[in-house]
């Protein structure tokens, strides 16, 4: 082979695997990625699926010979979104490798690996054997040939995972509305029609809704205000109740209001929280360090035990099995259920906010507000050449406010507060803040980020 083996050290991240096509991901280096993942599941049988990416058929092809190279089985779900390669593994119980760069640009590909039961893979559970032992197979150390190589099959599951999503609400109390998604040329485009079709009292729209893995359109990347312009603007100019903006992957979703705003992962967080809190009375709910406080409050005043964790998803899964919670959340908008198999999922966060809408018999304008308490950073990106210096040094600075270090530096101030993270994968600091009002927000992140960039 004549990949470099070092490559695996730049793409294999925290959480799954990412890089740019073909230099660093290519055929070489999925075919070895297939041997190493079906050495370390041992399992009878493997599920690989793909999105739209133009790269995605190749790769996976190759990573499915790898696997029946071991003596492992596959079936090929063919194109899907992620929660329903997680849905495919929680029901067949079986380990699975989704092949998508999730909303990356173009020229990107990936891995996201899950365990059978959907359970999750991350850098700490696995994810580093998995490295390693592709490493050693693209330096010319491929195992032993198996008496008996495994069998490629096909599977479709399209169907029994929009009966799954369904599920979740009772289509008998939504109420009529009018709905638009943006699928970004992503997933969504398969995944979120047929899913509607269980809905006949939704009118659905859905904006680029061809399988584009060059993403003529915009960035499926929703979480930047800039790729929800095309959205909001359609919501208002088309009298929509609701908007809908999923990501490359389709297993996060961004809501849109009436009037063309979009409520952020936290605050879809906090009405999911309350709505899942109705059906599990003093439940446990997680959400990650970087949601607004407005979470927690919510939380306990329906009821329910909040937790914070780390941001990730394999961090949430984690801790939802410790602590048998039934929901948890992140700012970034993955949203966790336990009868999902603890999987997050876009679309089934889809259902049960419609649900909720439709409860409250308001627009979303309106029923929003008391979730929202607070103003917010959104999240910056401060370049630095020691992160953990600086994190230190700032720490520091705060010494006499409460502070952890669950995941970077996070510090109470009381009427405000704020996280700095480093990146996984750049040197890069990720500033969150928040505060009562926007002029405080505004100065107290001048504050910090002059406090950053002196250091």
């Amino acid at each position: 082979m004549s990949t470099d083996p070092s490559v695996l050290d730049a793409i294999v991240k925290a959480y799954d695997v990412r890089g740019t096509t073909p230099d660093q991901m290519n055929d070489e280096v999925a075919f070895a990625l297939g041997i190493a993942f079906a050495d370390f599941v041992q399992a009878p049988t493997v599920l690989v699926a793909r999105d739209m990416r133009t790269t995605g058929e190749s790769l996976a092809a190759a990573f499915a010979n790898g696997v029946i190279s071991r003596g492992s089985n596959v079936i090929d779900l063919g194109l899907a979104s992620t929660d329903l390669v997680y849905f495919a593994a929680g029901s067949l119980n079986a380990p699975g490798a989704m092949f998508t760069a999730s909303h990356n640009p173009a020229q990107y590909n990936g891995i996201k690996f899950c365990l059978s039961g959907a359970r999750p893979v991350g850098i700490d559970t696995g994810l580093a054997e998995i490295r390693d032992a592709a490493k050693k197979v693209l330096g010319g150390a491929v195992p032993p040939a198996v008496p008996t190589p495994g069998t490629i099959s096909e599977r479709d599951m399209l169907d029994e995972f929009a009966d799954h999503v369904v599920s979740f609400i009772d289509v008998n109390a939504l109420q009529p509305m009018k709905i638009v998604a943006d699928t970004a040329n992503g997933m969504g485009g398969l995944i979120v029609p047929v899913v509607f079709e269980r809905l006949p009292m939704m009118d659905l729209e859905v904006m680029y809704p061809e399988l584009d893995g060059t993403f003529p359109n915009h960035p499926a990347d929703p979480i930047q205000p800039a790729n929800q312009r095309d959205l909001q603007a359609r919501v208002v100019s088309g009298t929509f109740d609701v908007g809908l903006a999923f990501d490359g992957d389709a297993d996060r979703v961004f809501v849109v209001d009436e009037q063309g705003r979009g409520l952020s992962g936290s605050t879809t967080t906090a009405i999911l929280a309350a709505a899942v809190l109705r059906a599990h009375p003093g439940a446990t709910i997680l959400h990650n360090l970087i949601c607004s406080k407005s979470v927690p409050e919510v939380i306990r005043e329906n009821g329910g035990v909040p937790v914070r964790t780390k941001v990730g998803h394999s961090n949430i899964k984690q801790v939802m099995a410790e602590t048998g919670a039934v929901f948890g959340g992140e700012h970034s908008a993955h949203y966790y259920f336990l009868d999902n198999f603890r999987a997050d999922s876009g679309i089934i966060a889809t259902m049960l906010m419609l649900q909720e809408i439709s409860r409250s018999g308001m627009p979303l304008s309106e029923f929003r507000k008391p979730f929202e308490r607070y103003e917010a950073s959104g999240e910056i990106n401060t370049s630095v050449s020691d992160a953990h210096a600086v994190m230190q040094a700032v720490a520091k600075t705060f010494a006499d406010k409460p502070q952890d270090w669950i995941d970077g530096l996070t510090v109470d101030c009381g009427d405000w507060w704020f996280n700095l993270r480093p990146s996984n994968t750049e040197p890069l600091l990720r500033l969150n803040l928040e505060a009562s009002t926007r002029d405080e927000c505004d100065n107290h992140v001048a504050e910090v980020l002059s406090l950053v960039t002196s250091l």
